[in-house]
This record gives structure tokens, sequence and C-alpha cells, in this order.
């Protein structure tokens, strides 16, 4: 049994309408939810499988952290699926600091957070003070290493690169591991 705390305000995304949501989060992750409104603490036990209930957690505390339910159910897709969270906070020296390092995670309109996105292949997610990432390890690293980048004050235009760069050489992975029938690798 593991203990999870969600911010007040996304209590009702976890329920969802009717409870349709936490229904859905203890069926697909083998689970029971037990859900303190008032606190925003979630007990998540176990009923099924446990190496599927593992991803329980995960998936709460993702939707806590901003992400809609149906990006966090993606954790039982398959194994290599990952959530990772970055303390925004923890890289700042004050209140004016933080503001500043999150609107450059964020970026205008928020089109930083979208290119990590979109180049990375993860669901990316600012809220609060974290950065949540969904996807393989080798997006959620691209994700991270990019965050790290920008919390450290490297350009924009620097970053946006080296997103670039990982994006084709996951494209690049993708492909050379793709096999036909007769054992001959695709190019």
């Amino acid at each position: 049994m593991k203990h999870v705390t969600v911010p007040k305000d996304r209590i009702g995304v976890l329920i969802g309408a009717g409870g349709e949501t936490m229904r859905e989060i203890e069926a697909r992750a083998e689970v029971r939810l037990d859900i303190d409104s008032e606190t925003g603490s979630v007990r998540v036990e176990s009923v099924g499988d446990p190496i599927v209930a593992m991803n329980g957690p995960d998936i709460v505390k993702a939707i806590g952290r901003g992400f809609p339910p149906e990006d966090a159910l993606r954790l039982l897709e398959d194994d290599m699926q990952m959530f990772d969270l970055i303390d925004i906070e923890a890289a700042t020296r004050n209140k004016k600091d933080l503001r500043r390092k999150k609107g450059r995670l964020i970026g205008e309109n928020g089109r930083t957070r979208e290119l990590m996105a979109e180049l990375s292949g993860a669901e990316v997610v600012i809220y609060g003070t974290t950065l949540g990432t969904i996807g393989s390890p080798e997006q959620v690293d691209a994700v991270r290493s990019a965050a790290e980048m920008i919390l450290d004050g490297a350009p924009h235009g620097a970053v946006y690169s080296f997103l670039e760069r990982r994006h084709n050489e996951m494209r690049s992975n993708d492909i050379q591991y793709h096999q036909f029938s007769d054992g001959s690798r695709s190019a």
C-alpha cells in the first residue's frame, strides 16, 4: 500500500464525473483508491497483479501533477513507459527566480514546453513548481536534459538544437532496429 498526496484542485480530475476516472484507474491498474478529498491524501492498495499495480501510485501522482487521466494511463500501455518529475523550485533561489525559470520552461505562449513534448515524443506538463514527463526512458531523458539546460540558464536556441539532435537520434535508432522477415535491416 502506498500513500500519495494530490493537490485539492486535482481531486475532481482524479475522481472524474460520477467516479468514472477513479473506477477506470482501479480496474486497469488493479488497485483500490481510497481518496480523502479534504486532505488530498490517496491510499493506493494493490488488489490484483502486483506488477500492474506498481503503476497505480505513479498514475495518481501524474494526475495530481497536472496530466489528463488518459495521459497518466499511458503508464499501463507497456513496461517501457515511465513517469518523471522535476522539482523546479529546487533549482531556484527565491520566488522571483522560480517565476523566471518556470517562465523559461514554459516559453512564450507555451512554445518551449510544446517543443519539449513534440521533439521528445513524451507528454510534458508544467504544474505548480514541477515539470512532469511521461514517456519511454529515452524520451524522458531528453526532456529532463533539456529542462536542466534551461534551468541552468542555457539559451533556448541551444536547447532546441539539442532536442532536434535527440529527436533525430531516436528516429534513426527506431529505423535501425526494424527488421524485415528475411533478417535484412531497413534503412
